[in-house]
């Protein structure tokens, strides 16, 4: 896939999933640009500081005039019995997985339109479509993900913008440190996906940058599972 000239912002790429996708985008030819709480170790990534997590403006004075592709990649991982979830539990996830989304989007939204064909790639989770104890407080949030993916791809048809987004299963990254910390934790999660492992970053990188590229150009409002066959296949 071919990115030169390409002006693409990753919300989130200092780690895990997002700095996956930005590594290849950059070997790609792509200009990368990032949102993200710390500042990421790859040269050649024009960064400003901005939290998901926070009510503050969301920074766009170090885009170009023209962006073609955005990837919003924050999250978060709470998981316990519903009857333990707090008011400010649902809230903060809403705000980092939902709220942050129509925030950057709707500031950078003008930049998409200048470009031809420009992509917007978000993310859920496996646990919207596949019932998981302790997995409410996220499922809700990431479902209202997939509800605006499904609403943006049919507004912004008209201006060429395609809007897709992943659902991800558990993923060997930082945020998930906590349910693969041993060996023991690895081996369990392994076995519960089909494929026999947890999710890479480059898995759902891949896709990420297909979906970012002209070679995607016919594809829009789709949920895509990346989960190593959990919530398709069902092993006799």
């Amino acid at each position: 896939m071919d990115f030169a000239g390409k002006n693409v912002l990753v919300v989130g790429a200092s780690s895990g999933i997002g700095a996956a996708i930005a590594d290849q985008l950059l070997v790609a030819g792509a200009q990368v640009y990032s949102l993200s709480r710390s500042e990421p170790s790859r040269p050649g990534i024009v960064w400003e500081h901005w939290d998901a997590a926070s009510s503050t403006a969301v920074p766009v004075g170090h885009l170009p005039e023209e962006l073609h592709g955005l990837v919003y990649c924050p999250g978060t991982i709470l998981l316990k019995p519903f009857n333990r979830f707090s008011d400010a539990d649902f809230e903060n996830d809403l705000q980092v997985n939902l709220l942050g989304a129509i925030r950057v989007i709707r500031e950078v939204l003008p930049r998409l339109k200048k470009s031809a064909g420009a992509s917007i790639v978000l993310y859920s989770t496996v646990a919207s479509r596949v019932g998981m104890p302790y997995h409410a407080s996220i499922a809700a949030a990431k479902g209202a993900v997939e509800g605006l993916t499904k609403s943006l791809a049919a507004e912004f048809a008209a201006n060429q913008i395609r809007v897709n987004c992943l659902a991800p299963s558990l993923t060997n990254t930082s945020l998930a440190a906590g349910l693969l910390a041993t060996p023991e934790k690895v081996e369990a999660g392994n076995k519960r996906h089909p494929l026999g492992r947890v999710g890479q970053p480059e898995d759902l990188a891949s896709l990420s940058t297909f979906l970012l590229s002209n070679q995607a150009g016919w594809i829009t409002g789709q949920v895509i599972a990346v989960d190593g066959g959990m919530s398709g296949v069902k092993l006799v």
